[in-house]
């Protein structure tokens, strides 16, 4: 009897000891698989091209870093020509352009491109703060940037000479501003000053007496004045609505599919932490906004 009793408790311990051990395991596992999943992504990024959407990629890389330490992202300018064709080349895992690839290279190379549209950007006609002109039209641009206008006293504004700032060929912003507003014109050879990124721009038109040319709306600010287009203010509501027409699709090229930390960090570009956030306060457009294609 005795043999019997301790034969039992000793099944009923041991059953009660294996369904605290399952439990523990149980209890554990999710912890693991949470953890991995940041803990096993690393690698490194090189992201270049753009510099429109320059200051969007270099908050999101930010964030993206804080969330994923293994994994270390460089975001470069150089332009939207620059960005596709080194992506191409296989020199970059992402090329920014604000710019269609087949609209700078071959049509085989840019067919080995994916694209990743992440944003849409306005552009704004940006003066000297000297100067008191607030609106131009299209031809008026045309004039200006052709060479046929020289002088601001010529639209309405002050005895002043015109100085025009322009960006170099590579220039994705230069190739949708001449796309749009001067229909395909060239611009006058000789009369421009020529700066490589939207920030020597925007510096360049601040600093100097006369100073015309163009900027992405991520970086308008106090230093520089932005005019109005066709008598349309240059602003985001406007671009949405289709009554501002100066602005173009934000582009993440890859080189074939995105796989790994390259197709997570694609992946949280268009997550609402970026969307909602950096992406609309630096002036940027949700793709999902827009009412005008």
């Amino acid at each position: 009897m005795v043999n019997s009793r301790f034969t039992k408790l000793a099944i009923a311990v041991l059953l009660i000891a294996s369904l605290f051990s399952f439990a523990a395991c149980g209890s554990k596992q999710p912890q693991t698989n949470n953890s991995s999943t940041s803990n096993n992504l690393s690698g490194n990024i090189t992201i270049a091209g753009s510099t429109a959407l320059q200051p969007l990629a270099e908050q999101a890389a930010k964030m993206f870093m804080g969330k994923y330490p293994n994994v270390a992202i460089t975001v470069q300018g150089g332009g939207s020509g620059a960005g596709l064709t080194q992506v191409a080349q296989g020199a970059i895992n992402i090329g920014n352009s604000d710019i269609f690839a087949e609209e700078k290279l071959d049509a085989n190379t840019a067919k080995s491109l994916v694209d990743h549209k992440v944003a849409v950007v306005g552009f704004a006609v940006v003066v000297n703060k000297d100067v008191t002109v607030d609106n131009l039209t299209q031809q008026q641009l045309v004039d200006i940037f052709t060479g046929k206008i020289t002088n601001w006293k010529q639209v309405g504004g002050p005895d002043m000479k015109i100085v025009i700032i322009n960006r170099p060929a590579s220039s994705g912003t230069r190739a949708t501003f001449k796309k749009i507003v001067l229909k395909g014109q060239e611009e006058a050879q000789g009369l421009a000053l020529t700066e490589d990124s939207s920030g020597a721009v925007k510096k360049a038109v601040a600093d100097t007496k006369g100073a015309i040319s163009y900027l992405a709306f991520s970086y308008l600010d106090n230093t520089v004045k932005a005019l109005k287009y066709e008598g349309v203010e240059p602003n985001v509501q406007n671009v949405i609505d289709g009554k501002y027409p100066i602005w173009s699709y934000e582009h993440m090229y890859t080189k074939g599919e995105p796989t790994g930390a390259v197709k997570a960090f694609l992946d949280f570009m268009m997550s609402p932490e970026v969307q909602k956030g950096p992406l609309t306060k630096l002036g940027f457009i949700p793709i999902t906004e827009m009412k005008a294609k």
